[in-house]
């Protein structure tokens, strides 16, 4: 369970400063390749993955009938995504028909999802974006899902992006894309980020103030570290 604690800390850093302390790690696949918000959030989207996995339609079983029965995966999914939860799609990176239309999006916000991913692509994707949900796709595609997807399980372990999911593990997103925590590291590296982002805030004021970046990032100069801490001593960071 993601901690109330955790999950602010995360809604304040970036995926970039996530990258590099999971790739301190070994992991260095986390980040979902391809996803780009339909609009930038003012804030990170933090919450834990709850999933859906597609598979290549077979037509036979999939017409446009199966949309009536209230079982479908798809719709399933939509309706029991946990509030605070981010929804992830592995859609096998093929935006050629959408996973999900404006209808189910504002469903899934309605219903307190933290946003929603897809390493293929929203109908209504001008629809989506004005909602002002945290939601990531490749590119917009307007053809339903049924034409190429079946939607097959519901909360398994995907691949979204080239990323691992695992339900449960928590997704970050910026303005430059999505990103994966293992749930059992989301503490440890919200604690790490949340560190490395007041150093780059620190670094980023010396450079617009003329400072070189040799000896200041990476801190290899000892210098670096006095006049880190007097700046965080003035300014309460």
């Amino acid at each position: 369970m993601l901690k109330p604690d955790t999950r602010e800390k995360l809604t304040r850093v970036s995926t970039a400063t996530l990258a590099t302390a999971l790739y301190k790690r070994g992991l260095r696949q986390q980040f979902i390749q391809g996803a780009l918000p339909l609009s930038p959030p003012e804030r990170s989207m933090v919450g834990e993955a709850f999933t859906l996995r597609y598979i290549p339609a077979r037509e036979d079983l999939n017409p446009i009938t199966v949309f009536r029965d209230r079982d479908h995966k798809q719709r399933q999914a939509i309706e029991t995504c946990p509030p605070g939860a981010v929804m992830v799609i592995d859609s096998r990176k093929d935006a050629r028909a959408a996973s999900a239309g404006g209808i189910l999006v504002t469903r899934l916000m309605q219903r307190g999802a933290a946003g929603i991913v897809t390493d293929g692509g929203f109908r209504d994707s001008a629809e989506i974006a004005a909602l002002g949900f945290p939601a990531y796709h490749v590119r917009p595609s307007a053809p339903t899902n049924l034409t190429l997807h079946q939607a097959i399980a519901i909360n398994d372990p995907i691949s979204c992006g080239d990323a691992p999911v695992f339900p449960g593990d928590v997704i970050v997103g910026d303005a430059d894309g999505a990103i994966v925590i293992p749930a059992h590291l989301a503490d440890e590296l919200a604690d790490e980020a949340t560190e490395m982002t007041v150093f780059e805030d620190f670094v980023t004021e010396q450079v617009k103030a003329g400072a070189t970046i040799l000896g200041l990032y990476p801190p290899t100069d000892p210098e670096t570290e006095t006049r880190f801490a007097a700046w965080r001593a003035r300014t309460g960071r």
